[in-house]
């Protein structure tokens, strides 16, 4: 019973903030619109840049970390959201203060009909927030995301089969 009436307040509190959070007014976002050519795991994917020569570019998106592909299910799982979510549509990334990570891969939020994906992958509960050190633009909206998705039991915080090791954990354990 304690349980419940914890689950309630708890799942009570992030309406609360996410009702909050939606009163307030975020600016469109500004960044440049490109193609998908493929996914490649729940936080990465690949782009095409038609201005360069059809060049790819690798594409982290800010703000989560999703499980390995070899977590299963929720690695695959997370992959297969993400593609589901892009579909063939172009995506719009937007860069916050530090571009590049140390593998120069590039940094962005990805958004699609006005949707932001990284807080979407969250809000399901197929991935981890992950503040970055300078990119924090939306992490209020992306902590309250990933609030909604540990109180709601989805994805990786299912009591059934929770995600039990995070993802740079096993990283480590498995390199």
């Amino acid at each position: 019973m304690k349980t419940k009436i914890f689950r309630f307040f708890s799942l009570l509190t992030v309406c609360s903030f996410l009702f909050l959070g939606g009163c307030q007014s975020t600016p469109s976002p500004q960044g440049v619109t490109l193609k998908v050519q493929r996914v490649l795991s729940g936080q990465a994917v690949e782009v095409v840049n038609l201005q360069q020569s059809n060049s790819t570019s690798r594409v982290q998106l800010i703000g989560l970390s999703a499980p390995e592909l070899r977590q299963r299910p929720w690695g695959e799982t997370a992959k297969e959201r993400l593609q589901e979510m892009i579909g063939d549509k172009p995506v719009l990334l937007e860069s916050d203060l530090e571009p590049k990570d140390q593998f120069d891969r590039q940094l962005a939020y990805i958004w699609q009909d006005g949707k932001l994906l990284n807080e979407q992958l969250l809000k399901e509960g197929w991935a981890l927030f992950r503040p970055r050190s300078l990119n924090r633009k939306y992490d209020r909206r992306l902590e309250h995301a990933q609030e909604y998705a540990r109180v709601m039991g989805l994805g990786i915080w299912s009591p059934d089969q929770p995600l039990r090791i995070p993802p740079e954990q096993f990283r480590q354990q498995y390199r």
